[in-house]
């Protein structure tokens, strides 16, 4: 077990036995929402997991300490603080666990926690990708080179649709991602489930999920798998409104100079404004929706593992 992590003792008993666990983010309870919405959402999306058969491991960051499974305090400290707690990718870990500091992770930090803990599955809201006009600005996210990297399975609504999502799906071909369309031939994009690129391959059950998942690991491949989980029809929102939201934000955006780790928390923050809130709410509903699958998907490999 790695010298800086702290594995709570729910989760390392579940883990221990075989039984399903399902790693979730911190950036969405600090970055993602105002408190107190940030920590209801956060303890109702562990609830979910609970009550579809597995063990919850929020993951984040707190005095230095890399941790798999927050304690309720820990939850509501992280939401109370909001953006003073710093968004931690790879490249930050090393500076902010000698400096004893607190972190909220990324999908990236989340899948390296959850790894050295033995946490195969990790669902969570949308990966990060390559932007719109990363031909120029190289802005790709870290999350597509930890895909390729670490063995984690992360279930999500799609890569966000504030991204270029062709070129994402481009550059996750090119490192080996397979990714996934659950019940889906077409990679949804966060907000709704249609975006007009098609996902490598469909498959409509948790368990066939996990097979797929299963044969990677004892094939000794590298690198995670990306299954994206349409958000459900009801909590869809019109393309045509959220694209033009994405489109106005991130003129916006480069008025502003806005630019690196900023831009993806400022995007979001200004979609739901032009929507009046509207995109928030559909992001909390597709999260919850991640975490069923998750949950479900997780107890299926525990099976293919007994």
């Amino acid at each position: 077990m790695n010298k800086y992590l702290d594995v709570s003792k729910e989760v390392a008993e579940a883990i221990a036995l075989n039984r399903p666990v399902v790693a979730l983010e911190s950036t969405i309870i600090s970055h993602g929402m105002p408190y107190p919405q940030n920590v209801e959402t956060a303890l109702r999306v562990e609830q979910v997991i609970r009550e579809s058969g597995a063990v919850p491991a929020t993951i984040a960051i707190i005095g230095g300490r890399l941790k798999a499974g927050l304690t309720k305090e820990e939850i509501e400290h992280l939401g109370k603080t909001g953006y003073d707690v710093p968004k931690v990718s790879r490249r930050d870990l090393p500076v902010i666990l000698a400096k004893g500091m607190d972190g909220a992770t990324t999908v990236t930090t989340t899948m390296i926690i959850a790894a050295l803990a033995g946490i195969k599955i990790f669902a969570t809201g949308g990966i990060g990708g390559v932007h719109r006009g990363a031909e120029t600005t190289m802005d790709i996210s870290a999350d597509l080179e930890e895909l390729a990297e670490t063995p984690v399975m992360v279930i999500c609504a799609g890569a966000k649709s504030i991204l270029d999502l062709g070129l994402t799906l481009e550059y996750l071909e090119t490192k080996g991602v397979p990714v996934i369309g659950y019940g889906t031939e077409e990679l949804p994009a966060f907000y709704t489930g249609k975006s007009g690129f098609g996902v490598d391959y469909r498959l409509d059950t948790p368990k066939e999920l996990a097979q797929a998942f299963h044969v990677k690991q004892e094939m000794g491949l590298k690198g995670g798998m990306l299954v994206t989980n349409p958000i459900p029809e009801e909590f869809s929102m019109d393309p045509a409104v959220i694209n033009k939201a994405i489109d106005e934000a991130i003129d916006e955006s480069i008025k502003q100079g806005i630019h690196g780790k900023e831009t993806t928390p400022f995007l979001l923050a200004k979609v739901k404004e032009l929507t009046g809130g509207d995109s928030l709410d559909s992001n909390i509903q597709l999260v919850f929706n991640n975490a069923r699958l998750a949950a479900k998907t997780a107890a299926e490999l525990c099976n293919l593992e007994a």
